[in-house]
């Protein structure tokens, strides 16, 4: 695609980065075949390869973003099935983050939207605040029906029905190997899971010391900044992302690290993608360093050779999170692991597409997100599966809201078949 920034605008890093996307892309089409929104709503617009045209002439012009823009970007639910897709290797996670930033600097939303925003910006990344937030949706659910706003129907909805306590495992300290101890590996202990399902955590820990890996919850580590970022809030994203970094490097040149282990998918994509967010800033070579450790927990254990497992007698339908088979790249090892370990796993139709979840895309663009939410969920429960499982806490609370059986994290189902407890999720009722 031929482009036309002035030398003045490429000196910006960020417009040189897009510059070269915006020159990979051949504008094929292809894109349009895997991409949620097209399929669900058959605009042009809504796909791809309408949204990078949409980018290349905002930022070309250097005009402030306009209404049209901002509707399609906004609707673009950031799953990069079109990465997986593209034969030409456009890098299209990096032009729409730079969309969208630059959405936030010269685009004046109306009062509601930016009240709302802001909102999720500052209380989902914080456990404390969220777990307050979920308790006062769970008073006001009975109600939700005289609700006018959608969104905020959406976020009431959300609110589990059971808010766990906190888990004293997600404070810091260290938890050593049982045996001789394989690796050093930092636990991530994320956010909003932890005001979620402390369960994943939990399990993740018991898993990986099981495996003879000493787990180490760093001090002062909090939000990766994923869910800012991807709402073009790049100062609140970079903030929480340097003091992940922080945490991180403080405990990796202490004692050297061999893994950062993330079980959420969402957080790990970003947290893979540092060395560019930070790229030309001071924190850039720390940043790498954290990029460069960070694995999904599948890719950790698939390199401890967990015993193999005896029969289970279950089904298991399960479902790919976009930010692990397309933003990581991460496929089969979440079901080599779970057939490893005796389960039956079964594959939906179109295991590609998006659940609808993507971050806070539910909450914000809810009449989509729900129809993509009951044909994934539709799909899944096509398998006939005794139990659902993902890797992505976004994806669990998505999909749980229409699924008929227990949905629950790959490392839950895991942990049991090597000696932890039944998920919760799955007890008798």
């Amino acid at each position: 695609m031929q482009t036309r920034f002035t030398p003045e605008q490429l000196a910006d890093p960020m417009t040189a980065r897009s510059n070269a996307v915006l020159r990979s892309c051949v504008h094929c089409g292809m894109c349009t075949a895997t991409c949620p929104t097209y399929q669900v709503l058959g605009d042009e617009l809504d796909s791809p390869r309408g949204r990078i045209y949409l980018i290349k002439d905002m930022l070309e012009s250097g005009r402030p973003a306009d209404a049209r823009t901002v509707l399609h970007i906004d609707r673009c639910l950031s799953c990069l099935a079109c990465m997986t897709t593209c034969p030409s290797g456009v890098h299209y996670a990096h032009l729409v983050d730079h969309a969208r930033a630059h959405i936030e600097a010269t685009y004046r939303r109306p009062l509601t939207d930016r009240l709302l925003r802001a909102a999720l910006a500052r209380v989902i990344p914080h456990p404390g605040r969220f777990r307050l937030a979920l308790l006062a949706a769970r008073l006001v659910r009975p109600v939700a029906r005289l609700v006018p706003d959608a969104r905020l129907r959406a976020m009431l909805a959300m609110a589990p029905r059971r808010i766990p306590p906190p888990s004293r495992n997600d404070d810091p300290q260290v938890f050593p190997a049982e045996g001789a101890t394989r690796l050093r590996v930092a636990l991530m202990t994320g956010c909003a899971q932890r005001a979620l399902n402390t369960d994943i955590n939990d399990a993740t820990i018991r898993l990986l010391r099981r495996a003879r890996c000493e787990v180490v919850i760093a001090r002062g580590q909090g939000c990766c900044g994923a869910l800012a970022h991807h709402m073009g809030k790049g100062r609140l994203a970079h903030d929480a992302a340097r003091g992940l970094i922080a945490a991180v490097m403080a405990e990796h040149r202490a004692q050297p690290l061999d893994a950062v282990v993330i079980n959420t998918s969402g957080c790990g994509t970003t947290v893979k993608d540092y060395a560019a967010m930070f790229a030309g800033t001071p924190t850039e070579a720390d940043a790498a360093t954290v990029a460069g450790l960070a694995r999904d927990v599948t890719e950790v254990l698939a390199t401890l050779d967990l015993p193999p497992g005896a029969p289970k007698g279950l089904r298991v339908a399960y479902h790919a999170a976009c930010s692990l088979q397309h933003g990581q790249r991460i496929g089969g090892l979440p079901k080599d692991l779970l057939r490893t370990q005796g389960f039956e796993v079964a594959e939906p139709e179109g295991s590609h597409l998006c659940c609808g979840s993507a971050g806070t895309y539910n909450l914000l663009q809810p009449e989509i997100s729900a129809r993509l939410r009951d044909r994934k969920a539709a799909t899944l429960m096509a398998t006939r599966p005794d139990v659902i499982a993902a890797g992505n806490i976004g994806c669990l609370m998505q999909i749980g809201q229409a699924a008929g059986v227990p949905v629950v994290h790959t490392v839950e189902l895991l942990d049991w078949a090597t000696g932890g407890p039944r998920p919760a999720a799955m007890a008798p009722a």
